[in-house]
């Protein structure tokens, strides 16, 4: 699109890694699309903001943000392939943004290329919406042109360049009956027209088109085109298609959003005689440039020198220098209109997700809600000193993506970070070392396992030190006894009589919960049970706090081993959505993990699978499921309780602990 529009003077490759919008040095390297990118050029004295999102669903935050701030989808569709899980996915984001849709099916040259096959594997999965607007003549090898279905002319295709020809005598009847089905799908979306079919049996382009064209807008009807942008085959009728059938950003209804600080929903009407209202989509930074904020304008007209609102965090912004950007191309403009999407730099508290705008109008539009990341890891940087060095460089990652996220674990004592899938965070933290020259090492998150007892017991825990002067004395009976499953921790005083002083009870009590943290099994804390304090001794001269809290801590650890300790681990609510063809795969895996499938149900075109699997087990659960579905597996999960470990894994895991100390 770019080189036939003369955006760019040479037409990229990426099996070359020198593509416009694949341009960081990961994408090159890996030949694939990891990030959202930007261009605008013009077509036809239209200006097109194309925005290339990529397809795996690891990096779903960019093309979240991308149907976001687009008004109309194009999907690429693998003609050697037919659907894939990135296209389905893609396509259900963009319903929920309700964009109208086109289908290119791409690489028609590419061996075993097949438009008619990989269009009724498209059908299936999206349904009778779906109409092709072009005939292929040839296929694979011998795809040399494209018949169009409406005006009834035929293109072919030779060195990039292209030519109207007759339409193939072989191809005429076979043309004539699909250009029938669409003419007829058409009609149908329109009383009028359908009934001057009915009359004539014919139709004129124009007529057809303008129906077409509402259709599209209203998501009643999706058309199907084909080429081969490898051989600029059929991109410049894609681009003439685009034009035609997609809606322009003022002939969308108006945008809602609400008042600052306030549920109060408020419209917009899109135009330049309206305020000014932008949505920031994507939020980066770049060496040598700083931060990049990407914008789209819903209405007015956004200037250079102008102080915006943010309707978000209620400060007010500088805009200083606007810009078009294709790629990592960007040309400065003197404004940037209603509909036009631009790069602003250097906002202060701007971040993505946030609303732009009038302070005398403000207005603030819906977050893009991301999905959760599961897949972690720990995070350890390899260069002594550089844990300040790292922490800012994870926190400017997160910023950029919202399904990125970053914490410090403080009862693990690890940095954990979360990502879409583990793909997501090898990119995070090659562009860590890339960007901000910090090496880390990954390491398998720790679980936060507990203990418990099973039995109660009654103990003493005597501390007495004489060194000379005064001495320490405290002496302490509890009784330990378990709890009920998530009751945690009680302490009660049943001292009678002044045996132990009341200004020494809380240094016992603090002496059993400093005991608790450690565990006696793995280190781990202790829940679910309650130590009463029956009896003591105290010295009027050596007794004092800490006496009476070390009495305190060696009662318990005495007798919580005599209370037959356990080990508890996690467990997660899972909930697994995947086709229901890999469903019995899918429940066989969550079994080997200990899992309990508690449910099933259908939710759209997927099977959703509730399953109760300890934490210990979901570790690289994301390209397992990946693996099992060919991609179209998505899980969640969330912590719900702890339960006994098994005595083997128990008994290995204290081993291992033991073999640690």
């Amino acid at each position: 699109m770019l080189y036939s529009a003369k955006a760019i003077d040479r037409l990229g490759r990426i099996e070359e890694g020198n593509t416009a919008l694949d341009f960081e040095p990961q994408e090159t390297t890996r030949k694939m699309s990891l990030s959202l990118a930007v261009a605008t050029f013009e077509w036809k004295n239209a200006l097109i903001n194309l925005l290339d999102s990529p397809g795996y669903f690891d990096f779903v935050a960019d093309t979240l943000a991308s149907c976001r701030a687009a008004d109309n989808c194009l999907l690429l569709v693998d003609a050697a392939v037919g659907m894939e899980p990135g296209t389905e996915q893609v396509w259900e984001h963009s319903e929920r943004e309700r964009l109208p849709k086109m289908l290119f099916f791409n690489k028609m040259k590419k061996e075993n290329a097949n438009f008619f096959d990989s269009f009724e594997s498209a059908k299936a999965v999206f349904g009778g919406s779906l109409i092709p607007l072009q005939f292929p003549i040839g296929a694979a090898e011998k795809f040399s042109g494209i018949v169009d279905l409406l005006k009834l002319k035929a293109y072919s295709f030779s060195d990039g360049s292209m030519k109207t020809i007759e339409i193939p005598e072989d191809l005429k009847a076979k043309v004539d009956e699909f250009r029938k089905n669409l003419i007829e799908s058409v009609a149908e979306k329109d009383d009028a027209l359908l009934e001057k079919y009915l009359d004539t049996g014919e139709l004129s382009p124009t007529d057809i088109i303008k129906v077409l064209k509402s259709s599209v807008a209203k998501r009643e009807l999706v058309p199907a085109l084909c080429g081969d942008a490898y051989h600029n085959c059929g991109v410049d009728l894609l681009m003439d298609w685009v034009l035609e059938l997609f809606p322009s950003p003022d002939e969308f209804p108006p945008v809602k959003g609400r008042l600052p600080d306030s549920e109060a929903e408020v419209e917009r009407k899109r135009g330049a005689d309206e305020p000014l209202s932008c949505f920031v989509f994507k939020s980066t930074s770049e060496p040598h440039v700083g931060d990049l904020t990407y914008v789209r304008v819903y209405s007015g007209t956004l200037d250079p020198g102008t102080t915006v609102f943010n309707g978000n965090t209620g400060a007010s912004e500088k805009v200083n220098q606007i810009y078009l950007a294709t790629g990592k191309r960007r040309r400065e403009v003197t404004s940037l209109p209603s509909g036009g999407i631009g790069v602003l730099v250097k906002l202060k508290a701007t971040k993505s997700g946030h609303t732009l705008c009038s302070r005398e109008h403000p207005i603030v539009f819906p977050a893009i809600q991301f999905p959760q990341p599961f897949t972690s890891v720990a995070v350890v940087p390899k260069g002594k000193g550089d844990e300040e060095k790292l922490s800012t460089a994870l926190t400017k990652l997160s910023q950029e993506d919202p399904t990125f996220r970053v914490e410090y674990d403080t009862e693990l004592k690890q940095v954990l970070a979360y990502g879409i899938g583990e793909l997501h965070l090898d990119v995070k933290f090659q562009r860590l070392a890339d960007r901000y020259s910090v090496a880390v090492e990954l390491a398998k998150p720790k679980i936060p396992f507990r203990e418990t007892i099973t039995r109660s017991t009654e103990v003493q825990g005597k501390y007495k030190r004489q060194s000379g002067g005064r001495g320490q004395y405290g002496d302490v009976w509890i009784k330990i006894e378990p709890l009920e499953k998530g009751a945690g921790f009680e302490f009660v005083n049943k001292i009678v009589g002044g045996a132990i002083p009341s200004k020494y009870i809380p240094a016992v009590e603090k002496g059993v919960r400093e005991a608790m943290r450690e565990g006696v099994l793995g280190s781990y804390p202790m829940v679910d049970l309650r130590v009463t304090l029956c009896d003591g001794t105290f010295h009027e001269v050596d007794s004092s706090d800490i006496a009476f809290q070390i009495a305190g801590s060696m009662a318990f650890k005495k007798g919580a081993l005599e209370c037959g300790p356990i080990m508890l681990e996690p467990v997660f609510e899972v909930e697994v959505f995947v086709p229901e063809a890999e469903m019995g795969q899918v429940i066989g895996d969550l079994n080997s993990r200990r899992g309990k499938v508690s449910s099933m149900e259908q939710v759209g075109k997927l099977r959703k699978i509730k399953a109760l699997v300890p934490q210990a087990e979901m570790y690289k659960y994301s390209t397992q499921l990946k693996t099992m579905t060919q991609g179209r597996g998505l899980f969640t999960q969330k912590f719900s309780f702890y339960e006994e470990m098994p005595r083997e894994l128990q008994d290995r895991l204290v081993k291992e602990l033991t073999k640690e100390g």
